[in-house]
């Protein structure tokens, strides 16, 4: 049974650091999400904000309106942000005050852990509450160097990569999954990061806050795993950053130690800089971002296109030009779903 949830995003809702909060009001078979805390968009569906899908999910403007006016009890809060650096914003503090005191308690994926902060976790003490800082990392006893028995995973991976951060990989990831379920093709998903985590969880680890060493061997012992215990089809890995993003390159793992001979591919169309910055230098075309995956030994089998600061218009007609470019099919997630990279699959698997 599903645990009920609030997530708080300060009103940061409609904004890409919540990416959190958008992961789980797409989805997921850990939490039921019972509403959305941010003073910003109160009153609205918080589909409606993100995307424009109403997904009966009610966003509040503060803890105490969620306590009561959810249908049914609430168990966890979730901190629905991912900001850059993954500090904890003071603005968030008293609503994971109001919740510990209600006995309700907190998920925390940021790099800040709640669990060190004295007061909350008094709280959490006093009120028999929990708190789960995710990206707290493993003790080494728990973690695997990597052995090679990635070779004896026969079904194909695919890594899903990005261009850039924030464009939607594991968005992407998670819809592949779910819809090539949904066309009877068995896959899974392996997360890595923390969203993942809240959104399904049972195979994956938090790449960022493993120690370097075993970076290799932890996403082989998942892949591993994943296919020892469930026979898929097909194996998609969530991708992390970028290749060539100087502010946290990443990707090569995936292709030499977790065997992903297969890759889709996301970028924007509109987007010119590493994290808008042009002191970090031009993103890459994709044309040459593929060309690199070639070079690791991986093939580009499609791609998804994120429409940050598309029209509609715009979307499609970037979807049309790449496809006619680059001879592979084209996905536009938010707008359509991914379900036009069904046919590419069924031919590797």
């Amino acid at each position: 049974m599903k645990s009920n949830a609030i997530v708080l995003t300060d009103g940061m809702l409609a904004e890409p650091a919540a990416k959190t909060a958008h992961g789980l009001i797409r989805g997921s078979d850990r939490f039921t999400i019972a509403g959305i805390i941010d003073p910003l968009h109160a009153g609205k569906d918080a589909g409606e904000v993100i995307d424009g899908r109403n997904r009966n999910i009610p966003v509040w403007a503060t803890v105490e309106e969620a306590i009561a006016q959810s249908a049914e009890p609430i168990q966890y809060s979730i901190v629905g942000i991912a900001p850059k650096g993954g500090k904890l914003p003071p603005a968030l503090y008293k609503g994971l005050e109001i919740s510990l005191s209600n006995k309700i308690s907190i998920i925390n994926g940021l790099h800040d852990f709640i669990s060190d902060m004295p007061e909350l976790a008094s709280l959490a003490s006093i009120h028999g509450a929990t708190i789960t800082d995710i990206r707290k990392p493993k003790d080494r006893s728990e973690l695997h160097f990597w052995t090679g028995c990635i070779f004896e995973v026969t079904c194909p991976i695919v890594a899903v990569l990005g261009i850039e951060t924030n464009l939607g990989k594991r968005t992407t990831t998670h819809m592949l999954r779910d819809s090539c379920r949904e066309h009877n093709i068995q896959a899974q998903m392996i997360f890595t990061g923390q969203t993942g985590w809240m959104q399904d969880g049972k195979y994956g680890f938090v790449l960022d806050t493993t120690v370097n060493d075993f970076v290799s061997g932890e996403l082989e012992h998942h892949i591993y795993t994943c296919y020892k215990e469930t026979n898929p089809q097909v194996i998609f890995i969530e991708g992390q950053s970028g290749l060539r993003n100087p502010s946290g390159p990443c990707g090569s793992e995936y292709l030499v130690s977790g065997n992903a001979r297969k890759t889709v591919l996301v970028f924007n169309p509109k987007g010119q800089y590493f994290s808008d910055r042009p002191t970090w230098g031009v993103r890459p075309s994709v044309e040459s971002e593929i060309a690199l995956i070639k070079a690791y030994g991986s093939d580009v089998i499609g791609l998804a296109i994120n429409t940050r600061e598309c029209t509609h218009e715009e979307a499609y007609r970037f979807r049309d030009q790449y496809e006619q470019q680059l001879g592979l099919p084209v996905a536009l997630p938010i707008q359509e779903g991914v379900d036009k990279l069904i046919p590419v699959i069924r031919t590797i698997i």
